[in-house]
């Protein structure tokens, strides 16, 4: 019988984000970001993140080979932790015949959506968010009232004054009590962010979000002269350094037969030792690679300083079977 697993991850941006659509536009900037189709508001695909979480581990393992399209240079991707979590496409010649013998990875990766936006104000950086997103997410808010104007905000500090958020001026609808997952609890960035958040209606989340995007410019530099391009400047956006973020991962373990002969003892393909322990399953695997992305970071602008993400304590698990813990 197949296993059917959920893991929620709680994501924070240690770097500005960007991750492009692919092309230039009229509007705010020339280099945008990819959002949600109806909120308008950013998130991370998870085709970046998948991308990305296979490379890392490819690396981990000593198989960079495993994390590209084709695997015709793995000698044997059934025995490769990589290829059987993500999958794999491989060309074998059989009876005179060249046959193209292809598994669907076992993990789902999906989007990243924002729950935590860092916003300027005048007592400091806050986080906005909105009932919704932290729900969704896992959190536990109390103490919201049974009524609440759009242009109100909701602290978990003590206010009575209205509140800037950016260059919007809203008004303070009264305090909330924000409470974390136990396996997120702790972890000091989230209790760095706890007693500054300010959670807005849907309606303003998208208007507060997308008026403070990151936004930078930059030129193209020539390589011969190493001076700057002419009519070379453009602007891009990113997701700011701070934003957290949350992502599931589905694990549809169909086929079952995980080869942990060498990662399961804590060792790579080349027989070094693996860092950051053994491998007992896929979900160890997505795990390792998504923690490479705190050095090595997703999406576009890397050389700029750009796209390192930071995993916030450990991520909530749910099985099928019975409910979710937290």
């Amino acid at each position: 019988m197949a296993t059917y697993r959920k893991l929620r991850y709680l994501l924070m941006t240690a770097d500005p984000v960007h991750i492009g659509t692919g092309g230039y536009r009229l509007g705010r900037v020339d280099l945008s970001i990819v959002r949600e189709p109806g909120t308008r508001i950013p998130k991370i695909p998870g085709t970046s993140l998948h991308g990305a979480v296979r490379a890392y581990a490819a690396r981990l393992y000593e198989t960079p080979e495993a994390a590209g399209q084709s695997q015709d240079n793995v000698p044997d991707p059934d025995k490769n932790p990589i290829c059987y979590t993500f999958g794999y496409i491989k060309k074998e010649k059989r009876d005179n015949e060249e046959k193209v013998i292809a598994y669907a990875g076992v993990v789902n990766i999906f989007d990243a959506h924002v729950v935590l936006f860092p916003v300027h104000s005048m007592t400091g950086p806050v986080w906005v968010s909105t009932l919704a997103r932290l729900r969704d997410a896992g959190f536990t808010v109390n103490g919201v009232p049974a009524k609440w104007d759009a242009d109100n905000v909701l602290l978990t500090w003590n206010r009575t004054d209205p509140l800037n958020l950016g260059w919007l001026m809203v008004k303070v609808a009264g305090q909330i009590r924000i409470t974390a997952p136990v396996a997120w609890a702790k972890d000091d960035r989230w209790t760095a962010v706890q007693h500054r958040i300010a959670v807005v209606q849907d309606a303003l989340f998208s208007q507060v979000v997308n008026s403070n995007l990151e936004v930078r410019t930059s030129v193209s530099i020539k390589p011969d002269t190493g001076a700057a391009e002419e009519g070379a400047l453009f602007t891009y956006e990113a997701l700011p350094r701070a934003t957290f973020l949350t992502t599931e991962v589905v694990l549809d373990d169909y086929r079952e037969v995980f080869p942990a002969d060498k990662c399961a003892s804590g060792t790579t393909d080349k027989g070094n030792p693996l860092p950051r322990g053994k491998w007992e399953g896929p979900l160890d695997v997505v795990k390792a690679g998504l923690r490479m992305m705190e050095w090595l970071g997703v999406g576009g602008m890397g050389t700029r300083g750009f796209g390192r993400i930071a995993i916030v304590g450990e991520p909530l698990e749910e099985e099928y079977s019975r409910e979710g813990q937290s």
